[in-house]
């Protein structure tokens, strides 16, 4: 088995094994023939979630924490914005399935999908 066929193994078995639900484990490299117009629409969906500063840093905030959540109440501290404009920007993320969200009494509490994260990295491979 060459290296080329080898790579081809190891990213179908990379597939197979990441979460079913996730729309984009199922999406060719960008490099791939196979890429197609659909793919390229749900990518570019994911990506736009990340292309502003502020989501950019809410996103990193809460990915530092790793397997821990983080309140909206500490958002505020790590961006200079108003709530309602850091709840419209962690729906972005949430939509984009990139953080999970959890409402418990007043607050909600956000974790990362480092899944979505991976799946990401990957049509770009």
């Amino acid at each position: 088995m060459d290296r080329r066929t080898s790579m081809r193994c190891v990213r179908f078995l990379e597939v197979r094994t990441r979460t079913p639900t996730d729309p984009l484990a199922c999406c060719a490299p960008v490099r791939s023939p196979r890429f197609d117009e659909a793919q390229a629409e749900l990518i570019a969906r994911s990506f736009a979630a990340l292309a502003d500063p502020v989501r950019l840093r809410l996103l990193a905030h809460v990915a530092a924490a790793g397997d821990d959540e983080v309140c909206a109440c500490e958002l505020g501290e790590v961006v200079d914005r108003a709530q309602p404009t850091i709840s419209h920007h962690m729906k972005i993320l949430h939509d984009a399935g990139l953080i999970t969200r959890d409402k418990r009494g007043l607050w909600v509490w956000y974790r990362i999908v480092p899944e979505r994260l991976d799946a990401l990295r990957a049509v770009l491979a």
